[in-house]
């Protein structure tokens, strides 16, 4: 099984949308731009919040079992995919990809 690279990319934060319909919360996202988590298979990488992990899981074991080439050629690079977590009010957008030995970046 191979093992894949999770790259935060971009952070946004609506805080129009906040303000208008999100109850404060004590502890919002705490990734930052170019934090960087190996997923091993299944297992949730460590510091990977579950919300995001759940958009990305499906995807991390694809590539990890050999998947690729996404919705028929979406990405430049086939064993990778550009993915957003579900939270509406401060979206991550993370960079998925298989890392090889041999991959020219």
């Amino acid at each position: 099984m191979k093992k894949i690279r999770i790259t935060v990319i971009r952070k946004a934060c609506y805080t129009d949308l906040m303000e208008k319909y999100e109850n404060p919360i004590e502890h919002p996202c705490d990734l930052n731009e170019g934090d960087v988590f190996i997923a091993d298979g299944w297992k949730k990488p460590e510091g990977l919040c579950d919300s995001a992990w759940e958009t990305l899981s499906p995807f991390v074991m694809a590539l990890a079992h050999g998947g690729q080439n996404f919705y028929d050629g979406w990405m430049k690079d086939p064993e990778s995919a550009m993915l957003s977590c579900n939270d509406g009010f401060r979206p991550v957008t993370f960079l998925v990809e298989t890392i090889r030995e041999n991959k020219q970046n």
